[in-house]
């Protein structure tokens, strides 16, 4: 392992964030974004300053994001690798080995079981307890979304142009619904509805019990971000270089944001803290917009792109850049309050999980702090 360069500075401690879903417990973060809502929030914030616990090495690149459940933390490596780590130590408890290069699909943990997807279109669920497979689901094309659990179902997309809804105890297709374009965004799950904007220019709103769509909205642009719902809005950054308020009442955009100066797709997930929509931007900018009005409330440059999302707890946002280093910004002003450098880039996003801070770099390198 070599040695970390990173520099910090003594942080204000913060209210604690209480946005996560109700039921999860604050030492978890069983998948992408935290809970099926896919807030990026925290029960727990970590310490105000931050110090590295311990590094583990994949072996191969990582572009996607832990998750963590009961004291492991469950990261999937572009060589179809998941690996289950133990939070504590940061040693290894088991490796299951896919067969096939695995690429943004992060890992989703419930009821004893992972679940991800892969680059040859395939769905594995692992046992937690053995790391041993218990089923696979084959889908037409790659999958580069991650899986949601609800209603004892494994949802997920494909760029097959399809959603599929699978029993998480037997991978049974339950139903999969047919869109325009490939399936990229990891779907959002509030209540009994299932939510994805589609890189077929359509915002859709689909029933969890039977795959039966509900409504859609015109986003006119091609989205590979997932959409955080607050209430009767959604929010969502597309490749179009904007990133859009949805009224799902009225069914239509109410505002639509873009930096004046740059025009660079929007990759990264929001999240909403203290009124505004948090989200990277491929134009090298955090940037943290009024979510009443579309208005930039402040911005914050790194030296790449950010395709990662942030995560959020205790005032604080929490986001690796394309530039290698790992941020902790206030949410407030966006001031830069800490910083870690791990000389390669950072496209997973961070999971909050019992006060610890867990992301892996490109160069396969998985990061614990607390």
């Amino acid at each position: 392992m070599r040695p970390p360069l990173f520099a910090a500075s003594a942080l204000v401690a913060l209210a604690v964030v209480t946005t996560a879903a109700q039921g999860t417990p604050p030492a978890d973060w069983p998948q992408f974004r935290g809970t099926p809502r896919l807030t990026g929030a925290a029960t727990v914030a970590p310490p105000a300053t931050l110090k590295l616990l311990w590094s583990y090495e994949t072996g191969d690149m990582v572009d996607s994001s832990p998750a963590v459940v009961g004291g492991a933390a469950y990261v999937v490596s572009g060589n179809g690798e998941l690996h289950a780590i133990d939070v504590a130590s940061g040693k290894a408890q088991w490796k299951y080995a896919s067969g096939h290069l695995s690429g943004e699909s992060s890992p989703a943990v419930a009821a004893g079981m992972a679940y991800f997807g892969d680059l040859d279109g395939v769905i594995h669920a692992v046992t937690t307890a053995t790391g041993k497979g218990a089923w696979t689901f084959k889908t037409g094309s790659e999958i580069k979304g991650s899986p949601v659990m609800a209603s004892g179902l494994v949802i997920i997309g494909s760029y097959d142009t399809h959603l599929y809804a699978l029993d998480a105890k037997t991978g049974a297709l339950r139903w999969k619904l047919a869109t325009q374009g490939q399936v990229h965004a990891t779907p959002t799950v509030v209540g009994d509805t299932v939510y994805i904007a589609g890189c077929d220019g359509l915002f859709r709103a689909v029933r969890v019990a039977d795959g039966k769509q509900l409504y859609e909205i015109q986003t006119g642009a091609y989205t590979g971000a997932s959409a955080i719902i607050d209430g009767d809005r959604a929010y969502v950054g597309t490749f179009d270089y904007e990133v859009l308020a949805l009224d799902l009442k009225a069914r239509k955009v109410v505002w639509r944001y873009s930096n004046p100066d740059r025009k660079f797709p929007f990759y990264s997930s929001a999240s909403l803290v203290g009124g505004r929509v948090v989200l990277g931007g491929r134009d090298k900018i955090v940037h943290a917009i009024d979510a009443a009005t579309g208005k930039k409330a402040w911005t914050f440059e790194t030296r790449a792109r950010i395709d990662a999302s942030p995560a959020v707890a205790g005032g604080r946002i929490y986001i690796g850049s394309g530039d290698g280093r790992f941020y902790v910004l206030d949410a407030a002003t966006g001031a830069k309050q800490w910083e870690f450098e791990t000389g390669s880039g950072i496209t997973s996003s961070a999971a909050l999980a019992g006060g610890r801070v867990l992301v892996a770099s490109t160069d396969g390198v998985v990061y614990c702090f607390g």
